[in-house]
């Protein structure tokens, strides 16, 4: 964004002082990582206030900054728009810009595969347009407006990340996003203790559509039979199905794991045989999505293949890592919930990749009452995976341990509910080239821990 600072402070419908021949560059809410000529947007909250860091901001390079209006003793030498909250004046800010970008928005929301659904977005539409895509976890009422904001006026197509914890969410930031195109991946069950079931999580992943354009399109799950229902009732927008069942638009077919990645074959509106460099049937799954988007804005076949065959997923998707004592660790550690952890299980069982087969699982979070349950239900997988070795961590996981204890897998068993050091010390004795490791696990247990000592000498 690039815009007079007269200009947003008549966007917001506030006064300021000292605003004239300034031109903001873009917009930053911590001072940390604030740019030259950005406007600074300072919070107040009950450990912070961001305006202690104005003045900070502003000698790291911000042009000028936000101030609340009932906050005393705003410096009188420096750029500011008064405001009444810093957060929906970024939000109006944003919802504004949104109005004068001419480009396709793509929005994206599910359970699992959001990001990596959107890096495979943006992966096959790169090589041919100005893309821009969400960076890290910026998707909420806070992250999405800012990367509103942060797009170029030349940008022709932005993916947008929306995650939510509850209901109304996903609507406010589809409203604001205004998306061309959207796309829901799969209906999980994280966030279980705020949405309680899932169907209440079917219902807010599908709020995406409220703010979809007339003439938009929406990309969804077709295996969701919680999805289907609420596809049904909306006769008046455009949709396509994906999925592993023949009965959707674009299905899967044949998927095989390569030393490379993974190759597979989609039939229905759009055949085809691709290649992504990316592990996982589930994360094949996602390439469909990217598939549909491609062959929507009309990208050839040739086109779709090529850029999806060079396809970079942020890290800790299903990343394949090798250790310094040759064995392939899979970092799958951002995140986990039972649909994704059976999925990521599944392709352990099923690949070739490595002889010996190892899994590091930790807790998985924010699934409520039913949690136990969860990872105990992960028993019966573990025990048909032919597994050398099952080591997981955190307290939840005590209750899957307790139920293989009972099992025929007790040799192979080891837990440990806040030291990563035992898992390490087994891997460390244990593995080698012909071991291939899973980690797993809700992004709070940092299981990527484990991975960090195992490549010391490789990164000196």
């Amino acid at each position: 964004m690039k815009q007079p600072l007269t200009t947003i402070a008549s966007w917001l419908k506030e006064d300021g002082q000292h605003l004239e021949r300034i031109t903001i560059k873009g917009v930053s809410i911590d001072s940390r990582t604030v740019g030259k000529d950005y406007l600074f947007i300072p919070f107040r909250g009950e450990q912070v206030n961001g305006h202690r860091y104005v003045k900070n901001a502003i000698e790291k390079g911000a042009a000028a900054a936000l101030w609340m209006k009932d906050e005393p003793n705003p410096p009188k030498d420096i750029p500011l728009i008064f405001v009444d909250d810093p957060e929906l004046a970024l939000q109006k800010m944003a919802r504004t810009y949104r109005e004068l970008l001419d480009c396709t928005v793509i929005g994206i929301t599910g359970s699992n595969g959001k990001t990596s659904t959107k890096d495979l977005v943006a992966s096959v539409l790169s090589p041919y347009y100005n893309v821009r895509k969400t960076e890290g976890n910026f998707n909420n009422e806070l992250g999405l407006p800012l990367t509103l904001l942060s797009l170029e006026e030349e940008t022709e197509y932005a993916v947008l990340e929306m995650g939510m914890s509850g209901f109304g969410e996903i609507s406010f930031l589809s409203k604001l996003a205004k998306p061309d195109y959207v796309i829901i991946t799969n209906i999980g069950e994280a966030h279980m203790q705020d949405l309680g079931s899932r169907e209440g999580i079917a219902k807010a992943k599908f709020e995406i559509i409220d703010g979809l354009s007339s003439n938009g399109m929406l990309f969804y799950d077709g295996d969701e039979p919680l999805l289907n229902p609420l596809v049904e009732k909306q006769q008046n927008i455009q949709r396509a199905s994906f999925g592993y069942q023949a009965k959707n638009d674009l299905a899967l077919k044949d998927v095989h794991s390569t030393a490379a990645g993974s190759d597979f074959t989609v039939t229905g509106i759009y055949d085809g045989q691709f290649t992504i460099p990316v592990y996982g049937a589930h994360q094949v799954k996602n390439a469909l999505a990217a598939i549909l988007i491609a062959k929507e804005v009309g990208l050839s076949t040739e086109d779709i293949r090529g850029a999806l065959s060079a396809a970079s997923l942020t890290d800790m998707r299903m990343q394949p890592v090798i250790a310094d004592n040759g064995a392939l660790f899979i970092n799958d550690a951002y995140n986990a919930a039972p649909t994704s952890m059976r999925a990521a299980l599944s392709f352990l069982k099923e690949t070739p990749l490595r002889p010996e087969k190892w899994v590091v699982l930790g807790d998985m979070l924010e699934l409520g009452d039913e949690e136990k349950a969860y990872h105990e239900s992960l028993s019966s997988q573990l025990a048909d995976a032919e597994l050398k070795g099952i080591l997981l961590y955190g307290p939840r996981m005590k209750w899957l341990y307790d139920r293989l204890q009972a099992g025929s897998l007790k040799s192979k068993l080891l837990w440990s509910e806040d030291d990563y050091e035992p898992l390490i010390n087994e891997l460390r004795r244990n593995t080698d080239a012909d071991s291939v490791v899973l980690l797993k696990g809700s992004r709070g247990m940092t299981l990527e821990s484990i991975l960090t000592p195992f490549l010391q000498e490789t990164n000196t």
